[in-house]
């Protein structure tokens, strides 16, 4: 009769490898098994190699690798930063380990982890963009921008680069040059949900009220989920005069996310405008309970202007 192995069979099964093998054969096996999505058994292996080879820096990178594709953050950086430490001149462990601080996220520890990577091997496009993404999480907009304008300077075609860059000059108020990369980025990359909302959210800042609506519309049709598209296209209305359109954008924009203040806000003003005052009422009384109960945010900063 067949029976299903369990984990210590796996572990014997480990073991018997790393003993029959060489160390360049326990390397080349485990970073077949991560490279082929095998993770448990990557696992198993590396768990097994360390206790044998505890100062190889490629077992330990493929450890924290194999780790990371399971979505054990913590334990992929223990191994990624072992590696590191072992040899500091690996690009790639450096770029890895940004990868798992970043998805922690540790914006500051990806951002040091990039810059080492970036110090040996200065030409990777996706590097330059993750350490933008760092800096721009880290409240640094002006470094993010130099850093997006180097990935596409080494590739232009890289994807979402300009989205990328113009998310940075959006963060800076400079709307006109955002609006200029998101339609580079539409052109090249086809109508993404985030990359037409964003170019309908700035529109929206720099004043061009009957263009955002019609791209804050399309983007709520490719992501009818996202609240903050909604709450956007709300206000929008709002400010073209379309009060009716705009009050079920905002109670849509509630209904999805019903602990941001910011759309009762808006609604209160639609219902005011529309005659309905005692419902605006306690739409600002729901928006000033919803702001009191709001934890501070750190970050990038993500306060609206209502």
């Amino acid at each position: 009769m067949l029976r299903a192995w369990g984990s210590g069979a796996i572990i014997l099964l480990a073991v018997a490898r790393v003993q029959g093998q060489t160390q360049d054969e326990t390397r080349r096996l485990l970073l077949q098994q991560v490279e082929a999505g095998q993770t448990q058994e990557a696992i198993t292996l590396g768990q097994k190699a360390i206790t044998q080879w505890p100062e190889d820096a490629d077992i330990r990178h493929w450890l924290g690798l194999a780790y990371f594709k399971s979505g054990a953050l913590q334990s992929a950086r223990e191994q990624l930063e072992r590696a590191r430490d072992l040899n500091q001149k690996d690009a790639a462990v450096w770029f890895d380990l940004a990868l798992a601080c970043l998805s922690q996220p540790d914006y500051t520890a990806a951002a040091n982890a990039l810059e080492a990577s970036l110090k040996i091997a200065p030409s990777n496009p996706l590097a330059h963009v993750l350490l933008g993404r760092a800096y721009l999480n880290s409240n640094r907009s002006l470094q993010a921008i130099d850093e997006f304008k180097t990935a596409l300077r080494l590739n232009p075609e890289i994807r979402l680069g300009h989205y990328h860059l113009g998310f940075s000059y959006g963060s800076l108020g400079r709307n006109d040059e955002a609006i200029a990369e998101y339609r580079i980025e539409l052109q090249r990359s086809g109508e993404h949900p985030e990359v037409v909302y964003q170019l309908g959210h700035s529109l929206l800042e720099s004043g061009k009220h009957a263009e955002a609506i019609g791209h804050l519309r399309r983007a709520a049709e490719l992501a009818p989920q996202n609240a903050d598209i909604w709450y956007n296209l709300g206000k929008a209305q709002l400010l073209a005069g379309q009060t009716a359109q705009a009050e079920i954008s905002l109670r849509r924009a509630i209904e999805l996310n019903a602990n941001d203040p910011s759309p009762h806000y808006q609604l209160a003003r639609a219902l005011d405008k529309l005659g309905r005052n005692d419902e605006a009422r306690k739409e600002r009384a729901r928006f000033a309970e919803l702001k009191k109960a709001q934890p501070a945010t750190a970050g990038m900063a993500t306060a609206r202007d209502q």
